[in-house]
Formats: C-alpha cells, structure tokens, sequence
C-alpha cells in the first residue's frame, strides 16, 4: 500500500507519520511505500521497512497536484493549510493555497482516473471553523456550515468539493473536521487558536505565556494523539457507512480557558498557573467569538472515533509525549 501525506512537515503531518511507520501496516495491509510531501522538506521516516521519499513541493501550484497524483497513492491525506489567523491576515495567500491547492488536488486526481481507473481514498482535514455564531449550545451534525471567517469559508468550500468528487466516483474521500488541537508542541505558529496551547505548553516548561482573551472563553479541543487516532480511523473506515455525507464533526473535549488553567494547576502546580499573563487582543477575541464552543458528535462516536476524557489527560499526553514525563524549565 502506497499512502501519500501533503504537509507531512506540519506537527500532525510528523506524528502521523510516526505512527504509520511505528505500526507498518494500514487497514490490515502493509505499507510498502509512503511518500511525504511539504512547502518544508519533510523530515525522512527513521526505521521503515518500505519505499519512503520525501517532496519540497508547493499544491498551490497546478503541476504539483498532477505530480502526485500521477504517482497513483492508494490513501492520500491532504493535511496542508495556511492557518485560521493567517488566512484572515492575507486574503490571497488563504485562498491559494487553501481553496485552490484543495480543487488542484482533486481536480487532478480526476484527471489520472479518466486517464487510467485510478479512485483513492482521501482523507481531508477540515475544521470546526466552517462553523459561525449564532450556535446552540452543542453543535449537532445536522448544523449548517456558515463559516464567519475566511479560513472556515475556505474549508467549507473545500468539504463541498470533497463531497461531490466522492459522489461522482473520482475518489472515495472524507473530510473530518478537527477540534482546536491542544497542546500544539514546538513553537507558536501564525493560528488565532495558539493561545490555547501556549497557555499550557510554556508554563510547563517554566516560561511565561500571554493569555490574549476571557478565561470564560469555551472551546473545543482535542490533542494531537487523539487527532492522529481520528485520521488513521478515517484511513481505514468502510465510507459507505457515511452516504454521501462525507464530511464530519470529530468528538473532543469542551472546556473553558479557566478549566483548562485549573486542569495546569492540577497537574503542573501553582508555580505553572502563575506565568500566565493577561493581555487582551481585539482581534484575537472578535476572531475567537466566533468559533463553536461544544459539540455532540454523535456520527463520529457512532462511527468509532474516539476522544480524550479529560483536560488533565491532554496535558498529560503532551507531557509524557514531548516533554518525556518531566514538567519544568
């Protein structure tokens, strides 16, 4: 089995990875081949057994959307986005490689199946932002996407063309809107969700963190080994279960900003809570107040994928992940 990751560089990109190569087979079949592809180089996988090769590749460019495809991956992951701050600071950069890198991708997928039968399967990672306010107070899977940012727009158009390329045979494909995922390890990025992990991700390690909004600020959240749980569940997932209504909202974790301090208190103690520091951002809080604060993923649960329990287990994870079960600087 060939699988094929675009934005294999990016944090969840290299965890997959990890776990792909860890477990050696997908779905029951071994993976023979995987190729890792990124605006970044990708990091080459340590201890695989198969073909690996790795591509500087930009999709928002036409012809590297036929270069993969023409390569024929039996599961590609589109992985690849510029973030939600990001596509809101830069129009065109948000719709180029967002919406146009998506529709190239796709596009040509279609192009090497009419050229010789070729149908992959294609997992694309959405998000709760094709979601805008007014919201109930949990988000079922019959809520209508009416996205009040350019990147949720761009990943609800995205999901609409994922849904009619499927219906029409080009691919079989599903698209699973992640949760904020927390605690993002590394450095800050460009998102306006990153507060939410650098609240938590520096004080654990003794520096301190801005905290640019409410802590009656509700969220939905999950963390990185959950959404790697999520993609390698749709990977291998029998999609006639789902009809023609490819496009799904992953169980996570509600909680506010305050329970996700208290849950720090808990685990990191008083001397974490502390670097916390308060300095409101205008356009972080209107970006923020417009995000989806709870959900009843009721599809995704009945379909097997499986969320974290507690705040206290997310910070735990990242903890015995990325910080090798040691908490201070």
């Amino acid at each position: 089995m060939h699988i094929l990751i675009i934005g294999a560089a990016g944090m969840v990109g290299r965890k997959l990875t990890d776990k792909l190569v860890a477990e050696g087979q997908f779905g029951g079949k071994a993976i023979t081949q995987l190729t890792l592809a990124d605006v970044v180089a990708p990091s080459a996988p340590e201890g695989f057994q198969g073909k690996a090769s790795t591509l500087t590749v930009d999709l928002s460019a036409p012809e590297t959307a036929t270069q993969l495809a023409t390569a024929r991956p039996d599961v590609i992951y589109h992985l690849a986005a510029i973030v939600s701050g990001e596509a809101e600071a830069d129009f065109d950069k948000g719709y180029r490689i967002n919406l146009d890198g998506t529709r190239y991708l796709f596009e040509a997928i279609r192009q090497e199946g009419l050229r010789q039968p070729y149908k992959p399967r294609v997992i694309f990672t959405s998000s709760i932002a094709v979601f805008g306010a007014p919201f109930p107070n949990k988000i079922g899977d019959e809520f209508f996407t009416a996205p009040l940012t350019s990147y949720g727009t761009q990943k609800a158009i995205g999901e609409l063309l994922l849904s009619d390329y499927s219906r029409r045979g080009f691919f079989d494909g599903i698209g699973i809107r992640l949760p904020t995922i927390c605690i993002r390890p590394g450095k800050p990025n460009k998102a306006a969700s990153g507060f939410f992990s650098n609240i938590l991700r520096e004080p654990l390690v003794g520096q301190e963190a801005v905290l640019p909004v409410s802590t009656e600020v509700r969220h939905w959240f999950a963390s990185p080994r959950a959404a790697v749980g999520f993609l390698i569940h749709a990977g291998a997932l029998d999609l006639s279960r789902l009809g023609w209504r490819r496009n799904l909202s992953m169980p996570g974790l509600s909680a506010t900003v305050g329970e996700e301090i208290e849950a720090l208190r808990r685990v990191a103690g008083e001397k974490a809570v502390k670097l916390i520091r308060t300095e409101p951002d205008e356009t972080i809080i209107r970006i923020v107040d417009g995000w989806a604060q709870d959900f009843d993923a009721k599809r995704a649960l009945e379909l097997g994928f499986k969320a974290d329990a507690t705040f206290d287990d997310i910070i735990r994870i990242h903890v015995e992940d990325e910080l090798g079960g040691r908490i201070g600087g």
